[in-house]
C-alpha cells in the first residue's frame, strides 16, 4: 500500500512538475531569442549609392533673408513699335515664341510704304532726266553754244537728284525697304516673344504710343530684392547672395549686388536692390517669387554638415554616424543654425566623424525597425 503511494506521487507530482519546468525552460529561450535583434547593416547596393561626407569646420554665416522677384534684364530687352500706319495682315509669332534677329514677325500694308516706294521711284525718274540735261548741255557747251553758267545749273539739279534719290533709299531702308507697299515688322535681336499687342486684321497708328511686341533673350534676368528701413544699413554693393524659388526649392542661385536703387518704393517704403543672374537654361522666368539671403560671414567657425544629413524626429535631430562595414549609429545633435545647404551644430558630433548624407531617412527608418 506504501509502495502504490509512491509511485502514484511519482506520477502524479513529479513527472508533470519536470515536464512544467521543461517547457518553462524552452519558452525561455524562445523569448530571448525573439527578443534579440538583430543589427541593420546596410546593404552593399545601397552602400554603393549613398553620400558619407566627414564632418568638418565651416566658416560662420549669418544671412538677412529679402523677399523679392525675378524680372527682365532691360539692358538685353527691345520694345518694337510700328514705324508706319496701316493694316496688319500676317502675324507669325506667338507670345513666348523664340525669334532669330532679322526673322520676319508681321506685315502692315501701309499706304505710307506705298508713298516712300512712289518717292524712290520718282527720284530715280528725276536722276535719269536731270543725268541727260547735264550731258546735253555740256555738249553745247563744247560747240559754243551754251555758256558756262548753263552747265553749273545742270550740274546742281543733277546732284540734288541724286541726293533726293540717297534720302529716298534711306527713308524706304528705315521702313523695311519693301518696295510693295508692305512693312514687314523685323526682330532686331534674338530672343522670346514676351508681350505681344499685334493681331491679325487690326488697325494700327504710329500716334497710338504702344509697343506692338516686346522681345528679351532670358540668358540673364534681374532679381529685385525689397529691403525694408531695418536693414538698409546692413545691405552693400557687391554683397554675395543665394537665391531660392518655390519652383527650385533644393536649387540655390548664387549672385552679388550690382545695384543699390537709393530711394524708397513709394508704395510699399523698401528700397530695391538688383542681382544680375545667368539664366541659361531659363530656370528663372520673369515674375517668379524669390527668397534672397544677403550673406554676413564672420570670422568664427564651427562644426557643420550639409542639410541633407539631418534628420528630425519626435523634437529631436539627428544624424546617422558612420562606423564602417555598413554599420551606422543613430546620433542626436544640437542645431545652431541653418544657412543654405549647410547646417551648424554645436553638440553630436566632432571633426572627422563620417556621417551619411544620402538616403538618411530610409536607413534611419530601418535602423528604428
Amino acid at each position: 500500500m506504501r509502495q502504490i503511494s509512491t509511485i502514484t506521487w511519482i506520477k502524479y507530482f513529479i513527472i508533470p512538475f519536470s515536464f512544467i519546468i521543461v517547457l518553462t525552460s524552452c519558452k525561455s529561450n524562445e523569448e530571448k531569442k525573439s527578443n534579440e535583434k538583430e543589427k541593420y547593416i546596410i546593404p552593399d547596393s545601397l552602400l554603393k549609392k549613398i553620400n558619407i561626407e566627414t564632418v568638418q569646420n565651416c566658416q560662420l554665416v549669418n544671412a538677412i533673408t529679402l523677399t523679392g522677384s525675378v524680372d527682365f534684364d532691360q539692358d538685353h530687352q527691345i520694345n518694337i513699335f510700328p514705324l508706319v500706319s496701316g493694316n496688319v495682315q500676317d502675324v507669325k509669332v506667338q507670345l513666348g515664341d523664340y525669334v532669330n534677329a532679322g526673322q520676319s514677325l508681321a506685315t502692315i500694308k501701309s499706304s505710307e510704304m506705298a508713298g516712300y516706294s512712289n518717292s524712290l521711284v520718282m527720284a530715280q525718274t528725276n536722276v535719269t532726266a536731270t543725268k541727260k540735261q547735264l550731258d546735253a548741255a555740256k555738249d553745247l557747251f563744247s560747240s559754243g553754244l551754251s555758256s558756262q553758267l548753263d552747265v553749273t545749273n545742270a550740274q546742281a539739279s543733277y546732284d540734288q537728284a541724286l541726293s533726293q534719290l540717297e534720302m529716298a533709299k534711306r527713308i524706304l531702308k528705315i521702313n523695311g525697304n519693301n518696295v510693295q507697299g508692305d512693312y514687314v515688322v523685323k526682330a532686331p535681336i534674338s530672343g522670346f516673344i514676351v508681350q505681344k499687342n499685334i493681331n491679325n486684321n487690326m488697325a494700327i497708328r504710329t500716334d497710338n504710343g504702344n509697343n506692338i511686341f516686346t522681345i528679351s533673350d532670358l540668358k540673364t534676368v534681374w532679381v529685385q530684392a525689397n529691403v525694408y528701413e531695418s536693414n538698409i544699413n546692413k545691405i552693400h554693393l557687391g554683397d554675395s547672395v543665394y537665391i531660392t524659388t518655390l519652383s527650385y526649392p533644393d536649387r540655390i542661385f548664387k549672385g552679388k549686388i550690382d545695384k543699390l536703387i537709393n530711394v524708397l518704393d513709394p508704395a510699399n517704403k523698401v528700397m530695391k536692390v538688383r542681382i544680375v543672374l545667368p539664366n541659361y537654361d531659363y530656370a528663372l522666368k520673369p515674375l517668379m517669387f524669390t527668397s534672397v539671403d544677403v550673406i554676413d560671414k564672420h570670422n568664427q567657425e564651427s562644426i557643420c554638415v550639409s542639410k541633407k544629413a539631418l534628420i528630425f524626429d519626435h523634437s529631436q535631430y539627428y544624424v546617422l554616424k558612420y562606423t564602417g562595414k555598413g554599420n551606422a549609429d543613430i546620433t542626436p545633435v544640437t542645431v545652431t543654425s541653418v544657412f543654405g545647404d549647410k547646417v551648424y551644430l554645436s553638440q553630436g558630433v566632432t571633426v572627422g566623424d563620417k556621417i551619411i548624407a544620402s538616403e538618411a531617412i530610409l536607413i534611419y527608418e530601418a535602423l528604428n525597425n
